[in-house]
């Protein structure tokens, strides 16, 4: 399957897209000219290439200060520093104060997605006019290409503030807003849609695009088929329409969409098959700082001395969880001698502890190493590890770049593993009985790929553990843990009341030196906060006051 890769530059210019940037910079999205936008085909592309622009938020690290690695916010990462860069992961799962009432958050979207629908309906309410000058196939693409962003402003919108009214007591519509149309000040006033509709209108946008992108657009790097009906997966499983998930999955494939035989080439290639959809950074243009922040702090004296934060790092939590090559749990009574040797691949492609070899030498993250380890604080930072572990799907080897033109490393937004376990989980969902060969086979086929055997369970239950821990592990750092968290409604058991842990590792002797592995808590003695109120945030006071029409807030608000 070949990847279709994002370009986003300040000048909304696609520089694989098209020969020239020039026509990128005739008309930006915020300054709609109905004359300039639908005057030439180029005109329109450049238009609509501009809108990509919105998804730059799909990946984890597209802001300066890392300040959107929602997994930070879950039991398998965890930021070194208390609020500095920004940073509000430990407040936000240590202090009751930073989600209220008043609005979600690190997790606000509303305002910016409505804004970006506002623009996107701005487009579809005039395309209609210009099928007989441009043709209609030509005018339906690039519809399709609007619906794609203007279904994923609202999946995050639900995603943050969606409440499902049809299994749940509280309120009758726990959904959006719905403003299929550029509406007008009469039309300010629009209360909250139901749950299943606002789903529906969101699998609707992305069914048109589904059926009216190409397959491919000859080179060039837009969305197509496998875009849509990937997103289909993800949106299905959100809405709990299992239906669509397992239709979207099969599109999938037979468009030819397939795993990577090696997962690590996933994370280090950015021309991966099993891309179908990423993120690509454009050195000393489009840049992230995902080196600054993931690093080891070891690395500096090899990289100009270069500030180095080592802020996010894995828990012990994720790092336990990786199996053995053989499928075996890991366990510290049974491996703990020597808990990094033999351990399953993902592992080595994500993780780097100490030991592992990294750029022409070994970490050390025992204490007193070069890599460090210290104590997170509530009151400043760490300015290393306080976990004993680096991450390092983001980074890449030997790159010196970006110490001077900040980094590009590529983000997958949406690959095939993602989608087969969509589809495994939809199947269990819809019915174990009749469909758990089938859920099975799909998520065995994600555990192939990296030599592990096949799971089996006697249960819905039981798959839903194996999944649960699936999903954990093969999805790490790309955003997925603290929605998937929500969504199976699991915060009050693997959240609230828990610490997060990490690996002390204390050297003794001299070159027949012994470590001793001592598991830690790293959030300074605090447990971690999760209410049941967070699984649908607060609808903003201000849209509220905006909006008098938009009926009662989320429960527990």
């Amino acid at each position: 399957m070949k990847r279709i890769a994002l370009y986003i530059s300040s000048m909304l210019c696609l520089s694989a897209a098209f020969a020239s940037c020039d026509v990128l910079d005739l008309q930006p999205t915020d300054r709609y000219s109905e004359e300039v936008v639908w005057g030439s085909k180029d005109a329109v592309d450049s238009y609509v290439v501009g809108f990509y622009a919105f998804m730059k938020d799909a990946t984890e690290i597209a802001h300066s200060n890392m300040t959107n690695f929602t997994d930070a916010y879950t039991d398998i990462m965890k930021s070194s520093s208390w609020d500095q860069h920004n940073h509000t992961y430990n407040r936000v799962l240590l202090q009751e104060t930073m989600i209220t009432e008043m609005n979600a958050g690190s997790f606000e979207c509303w305002d910016d997605c409505y804004y970006e629908i506002k623009q996107d309906n701005e487009f579809l309410r005039d395309a209609p006019k210009y099928v007989s000058k441009f043709g209609e196939e030509f005018i339906n693409q690039r519809t399709a290409e609007i619906k794609v962003v203007r279904a994923y402003a609202y999946f995050k919108l639900m995603r943050v503030y969606g409440y499902n009214d049809q299994k749940y007591d509280g309120i009758e519509n726990g959904g959006v807003v719905i403003r299929s149309s550029l509406d007008g000040p009469a039309e300010n006033n629009k209360p909250r849609s139901n749950w299943a509709d606002s789903w529906q209108f969101i699998i609707d946008d992305l069914t048109f695009a589904a059926e009216n992108l190409p397959e491919t657009w000859g080179g060039t790097k837009r969305f197509t088929k496998a875009t849509a009906y990937a997103l289909l997966t993800r949106v299905g499983l959100y809405a709990e329409r299992w239906d669509v998930v397992i239709e979207a999955a099969e599109k999938c494939k037979e468009l030819g969409c397939a795993l990577s035989a090696d997962y690590e080439k996933v994370f280090t290639n950015k021309d991966n098959p099993e891309h179908i959809f990423s993120v690509d950074f454009l050195s000393n243009k489009l840049t992230h700082r995902a080196d600054v922040f993931f690093r080891p702090i070891g690395d500096s004296p090899y990289h100009n001395n270069s500030t180095i934060f080592g802020a996010i790092c894995p828990t012990s939590e994720l790092v336990d969880a990786y199996e053995m090559a053989d499928g075996t749990d890991f366990s510290w009574e049974e491996h703990g001698a020597d808990p990094y040797t033999g351990r399953e691949p993902r592992f080595y492609a994500s993780i780097l502890y100490n030991g592992a070899r990294w750029e022409g030498r070994t970490i050390e993250t025992f204490q007193g190493g070069v890599d460090g380890i210290g104590k997170f604080q509530t009151n400043g930072t760490a300015g290393t590890t306080t976990t004993g572990y680096y991450f390092k799907k983001y980074i890449t080897e030997r790159d010196d770049a970006w110490e001077t033109n900040g980094s590009d490393h590529f983000a997958p937004f949406i690959r095939y593993a993602e989608v087969l376990l969509n589809k495994a989980e939809a199947l269990a969902e819809q019915n174990w009985a009749s469909n758990s060969a089938d859920a099975l086979a799909a998520l065995n086929e994600v555990r192939a790929r990296v030599d592990l055997p096949e799971k089996t369970a006697g249960s819905l239950e039981e798959f839903r553990t194996i999944l649960r821990k699936e999903r954990m592990v093969e999805l790490a750092g790309e955003g997925f843990r603290y929605w998937d968290i929500r969504r199976w409604r699991i915060g009050e058991e693997v959240i609230n009341g828990k610490q997060a842990h990490g690996c002390w590792i204390t050297r003794s002797g001299g070159e027949e030196y012994v470590d001793t592995y001592k598991q830690v808590d790293v959030d300074a003695g605090q447990t971690r906060l999760f209410f049941e109120r967070y699984y649908s945030f607060s609808i903003p006071i201000v849209e509220r006051s905006n909006n008098t029409a938009l009926g009662p807030n989320n429960p527990g608000w």
